[in-house]
């Protein structure tokens, strides 16, 4: 684990609001000068603290309004299983995160797609693709909290 100082969980904080502002501009929120600035962007980069810089999308604009969770149970947990699942889920676009879990849920995915129809096309893309012994979706009526900013403050 990487330890941060005040500073750099300023200058995270920044970034994750907006990434695009100049090292002049991050500077001034921060309380450093802009080559002060840089050299500690970079050493959070070379650190791998920060992994990437993106732009984020509205999925409404792209026709992708609904997410969807998706619960899976299978009944085979062999590594063999395991890589085809992974390998699958890493191939379809509209799934946005596929999570391992405890207890009776084995796993969760998140994905977006343009409306039910769309899913149906994806679930179906998914079965043919890797057997499963139970599949259930939850579809969100309102979406209160989405964020990718972490804590860091």
């Amino acid at each position: 684990m990487t330890q941060l100082d005040p500073i750099d969980r300023k200058i995270l904080h920044q970034l994750q609001q907006d990434s695009t502002q100049s090292l002049e501009h991050l500077g001034e929120q921060v309380g450093l000068s802009r080559n002060a600035c840089w050299r500690r962007v970079r050493a959070l980069q070379d650190q791998g603290v920060i992994t990437a810089q993106v732009a984020l999308l509205s999925p409404k604009s792209l026709n992708l309004a609904l997410t969807v969770f998706i619960q899976l149970r299978t009944d085979s947990h062999d590594a063999r299983w395991m890589d085809r699942f992974a390998k699958a889920t890493r191939a379809m676009p509209e799934i946005l995160g596929v999570y391992r879990m405890s207890g009776d849920l084995d796993y969760l995915i998140k994905a977006r797609v343009a409306d039910v129809d769309a899913y149906d096309r994806l679930y179906r893309k998914l079965i043919a693709q890797v057997p499963l012994s139970d599949v259930s979706a939850s579809f969100v009526m309102e979406e209160i909290k989405e964020t990718t900013a972490l804590p860091v403050l």
